[in-house]
Parts: structure tokens; C-alpha cells; sequence
């Protein structure tokens, strides 16, 4: 067999996201207090099973309680945390992983390889409705054998490790029955206190917690504060002491706040107008190519982030990956472009009904008046629903013909694109299904290849650019805010909050 291990973790360390305004932390990570975090993204239907997380606040909850197999680290590399070690055969089909010793779950079970299996089959029942069985496809069993994980796939796939670093799959005890406990219990750094859905997550330090160097703060509060407004009033006043999701209006003011800090890095979590393309009128490409046409991205970049973000060019692989193919011509807002594109498709004069929702961010509002004055002009009528926030990812998206949505970003292309845009995937929520695309993106998950893969994600984000059903208009950076008081090391942006780990990651100074 060959350590496939190292690979990984070289073809990570491209993507490597530059820091903007970090803080350096200064001196030892001290212990103590209680840290409270006010969040978007709470739902009342939120759960602790993590076959059904839909945002940030369960995010961020989990890893305070769980740990992975692997971890994606600040630099973007895939280091290792339940795993201490692992390989592949040649042919990227069999990965065995090594589990680590002496780590104990909150309720004193001692970790077992056993666990690994139940947490991993939590999501690849016949039944479940896990986003995380699409992301696991394409294993075909996991295996216990002695201290060990074997992970037997139908195909090659060099991205393994770093799909066990996603924040579906933590690792959970296993139950009298061998099922998954979803209840809270885990390895991490903190012990469940309080769960209140769409209202707050409280936790404890674990004082046996394995990880050295993790896990400094006594406790944590993660507070649902849906409004931005809001979460940076109480920010301002003392009565949290971290934001995520900084409003781009008001982010220049608060980073003049004394004893504030503004924590801002270049991401890879895009926004979108999804467009059902099982759904007419979008399941004519020629529409969404009008639809496409008809989005001035240069305005909604500087009119939604006040520059604080890229131009998105409709597919999710944006300039912080390293396979982004920035030779791909942009797309610009091209009126005449659009009325080409509906008259070939017979639908001169498209009427349309655009639904969105404080839930993708503050300025949601905002960006969906911008397109519909934009496509005005192109002969597309757009009328705007405004949704609210608690239930929208339930209740609209992947429901309705066209709306808002937001896409976290992953660690590899393979990953983002597998969650997101293959065709059996519950992030797939415009029914987007090609098959070139799909023939491509197995050549390029099953290949060691630097050089092919580089050509094999070109013609990926050509294909999704072209055909795909999300108008992918920008990415955002990721602006956190935090008292001065509390301290961090290098940030990850792969999530918000730290790669949403700041829980085990920050302290108090």
C-alpha cells in the first residue's frame, strides 16, 4: 500500500487562504470564562443529528461537543484528529485509517473503531435523508478491524480524508443497537449543558478532553441572533463577546470600535439564484442562460458586499481553489445576450417569481431588488417574495422554482462539487444533473494527477458555467467580529467562525 496521506495534505496546501486584518494571538492560551456567541442561521427545527444540519449555529455546536476523523486545518491542509494515520492502496479504492488510543466520549465509553462505523453508516442507511449519503456515495462499506477503519469504495477517490473532515461527520458513540447516539455526546472539547432549538447551545469543558492545546474557555454560550443589527448591538454593549456574519453596510464603522475586532478572510462560500431545472421554464438551458446574462454581478459585488467579495461566474469553484481556472472568461451583464437566449427559448417577455430571505444574509433584500431591476431591461419580470428566516431552507429551497441561497465552502473541489452540484446530492436543490459533468468529476475524484486534475476541474467549471442551473453571482469573504479580549491564532476560511471551530480554537487574553 501507499500513504495517499501526504498527497492530500500537498494538494490542500494551494489553497491556503491570506488573512486580512488577523491579530496575532499574544502569548500561551490561557484558560477560563465563559465565551458567548451570537450566530445566524438558528432554526427551531434544528437538531443535533447531524444528518440534518442546515447552518452555521449547528455547525459550530457540533465541533465544540464531536471530532472527525480528520480535521481540515487553518492552512487548508487535512491533518489528522480521531484518525492518527492513514493509506491508501494504489488505486485509491480501499483507505485504511489508524484510530487513535485513550480517547474517552463524554459518558466514559472509550472510542472503538465500532463507533466510527455506526457514525459513518448513521448516514448511509437505506432510509436516511442525511445530505451526508450522497457525500458518501461512494463507499461501499466500512469495516472495523482491530484498531483500524477500512473504508472500501466503488471507485477511486483521492479526496477521502478531507470528505471525513466535513462538519456532517463527526464521530458519534455507538448505541446498544450499533445505531449512531445523536443526542450530543462526543469526544470534543466540550460537554453538552443546554439545547434549546432556534435559541441557544450551552456547553462545559470536557476536563478529560484528549487534545492538548484545545478547548481554553470554561464554557460557551452559542446564542441564535438571526439579526445582524442585532448581533452587532449586542456585540457593542458587552452582551456577547464573538459575531459572525458582520454586515458589509456597517463593517468600516465597527472595525473603528475600540476594543473590537474585525475578522475578515477571502472564502469560498458563494451565493446564488437557483433555478429548478426540472421546473419550466428552467428546465430550457436557453432560459437560464438569459436569466444569466441578465445579473450584473459587478453591481451586486459592489452594491450587497461593498467589496468585501469577488465576482461569482455561475459555478462554485472560486480563486481560493487551487484548481480555479482563472482563464475562464467572465460573465457580464449583457442585455442583448439575455433577450437572444428567451427568444430562441420562445419566451419573450418571462415572467418570474423570485423567493429569498433574510436567512442568506442581511443584504438579501437588497441583492434580489438589484436583479429585478436588472433583468427588467433584458424583458424578464421578476416579482420578490421575502420568506422568513426560521424554516426557509426547510420550507423553500430545493421546493420552489427559483430562489436565494448560499453555499458553505469545502475543503477540495471534488468535495464542494460532490455536496453541492452531482446529481443524487440533497444540496443539489435546482435537480441539476449532466453528464459530462459526472463522467468528469469521477475522473478527476479518482486521480493523483496534478496536471490532469487541473484540466479535468476546467472543464468542470466550464460545463456548471454553461449549464448549470445556479447563477453563482459572488463570493463572499467571511467577517467575523470579536472583543479584543478574546484571542485566536491563524484563521481558518473555510467556514466562518474559524472553519467553525472557534469554540475549541479561542480564548479569552
Amino acid at each position: 500500500m501507499i500513504d495517499r496521506r501526504r498527497f492530500i495534505i500537498a494538494g490542500t496546501a494551494a489553497a491556503t487562504l491570506p488573512l486580512i486584518g488577523m491579530r496575532p494571538a499574544a502569548g500561551a492560551p490561557a484558560k477560563g470564562g465563559i465565551v458567548r456567541i451570537g450566530m445566524a442561521g438558528a432554526a427551531t427545527s434544528d437538531s443535533l443529528d447531524p444528518g440534518k444540519f442546515i447552518d452555521l449555529h449547528m455547525f459550530v455546536a457540533s465541533w465544540a461537543l464531536r471530532n472527525n476523523l480528520t480535521e481540515t486545518l487553518p492552512n487548508g491542509d487535512i491533518g489528522p484528529e480521531l484518525a492518527q494515520s492513514w493509506e491508501a492502496s494504489p488505486d485509491l479504492k480501499q483507505w485504511t485509517f489508524v484510530i487513535r488510543k485513550g480517547v474517552t466520549f463524554h459518558n466514559g465509553k472509550s472510542l472503538t473503531p465500532s463507533d466510527i462505523v455506526a457514525s459513518i453508516n448513521h448516514h448511509r442507511g437505506e432510509g436516511s435523508t442525511s445530505p451526508g449519503k450522497a457525500i458518501l456515495g461512494n463507499v461501499a462499506e466500512v469495516i472495523a478491524d482491530g484498531q483500524n477503519v477500512i473504508f472500501k469504495l466503488r471507485s477511486a477517490n483521492a479526496d477521502l480524508p478531507a470528505i471525513l473532515s466535513d462538519v456532517r461527520m463527526p464521530i458519534m458513540p455507538a448505541g446498544s443497537t450499533g445505531a449512531a447516539d445523536t443526542s450530543g455526546v462526543g469526544t470534543g472539547g466540550y460537554v453538552l449543558k443546554a439545547f434549546e432549538p432556534g435559541v441557544k447551545v450551552s456547553v462545559t469543558r470536557n476536563p478529560n478532553y484528549w487534545k492538548a492545546g484545545r478547548a481554553h474557555f470554561d464554557g460557551a454560550e452559542i446564542l441564535a441572533i438571526n439579526d445582524a443589527t442585532a448581533r452587532t448591538s449586542a456585540l457593542q454593549s458587552g452582551a456577547i463577546d464573538v459575531m459572525h456574519r458582520v454586515s458589509t453596510k456597517t463593517v468600516a464603522l465597527l472595525a473603528r470600535v475600540r476594543n473590537i475586532e474585525v475578522i475578515e478572510v477571502p472564502s469560498k462560500t458563494h451565493f446564488a439564484a437557483g433555478m429548478m431545472a426540472t421546473s419550466p421554464p428552467f428546465d430550457n438551458v436557453d432560459v437560464r442562460l438569459a436569466v444569466k446574462h441578465a445579473i450584473n454581478r459587478k453591481a451586486l459585488v459592489n452594491a450587497t458586499l461593498n467589496g468585501h467579495g469577488t465576482l461569482g461566474n455561475d459555478h462554485p469553484i472560486g480563486p481560493v481553489y487551487k484548481y480555479y481556472a482563472a482563464d475562464i472568461p467572465q460573465r457580464e451583464y449583457d442585455v442583448d445576450k439575455a433577450k437572444f437566449f428567451l427568444k430562441k427559448a420562445g419566451m419573450t417577455g418571462l415572467k418570474l417569481k423570485f423567493q429569498t430571505s433574510p436567512a442568506i444574509s442581511d443584504t438579501a433584500a437588497d441583492a434580489a431588488v438589484l436583479m429585478q431591476e436588472q433583468a427588467r431591461a433584458a424583458g424578464i419580470d421578476i416579482a420578490i417574495t421575502q420568506e422568513p428566516a426560521d424554516g426557509y431552507w426547510g420550507n423553500v429551497w430545493g421546493k420552489v422554482p427559483f430562489c436565494a441561497a448560499y453555499y458553505s465552502g469545502r475543503a477540495t473541489e471534488a468535495q464542494q462539487l460532490a455536496h453541492a452540484y452531482s446529481p443524487k446530492a440533497p444540496a443539489n436543490a435546482v435537480n441539476w444533473n449532466n453528464d459530462r459533468f459526472n463522467e468528469l468529476l469521477a475522473q478527476a475524484t479518482g486521480t493523483v494527477d496534478d496536471a490532469k486534475r487541473r484540466e479535468l476541474f476546467r472543464e468542470i467549471q466550464m460545463i456548471v458555467r454553461d449549464d448549470g442551473a445556479n447563477v453563482v453571482f459572488q463570493f463572499a469573504n467571511l467577517i467575523d467580529a470579536c472583543t479584543t479580549k478574546v484571542q485566536h491564532d491563524k484563521v481558518s476560511g473555510l467556514l466562518e467562525l474559524d472553519g467553525a471551530r472557534a469554540v475549541e480554537r479561542w480564548w479569552f487574553g
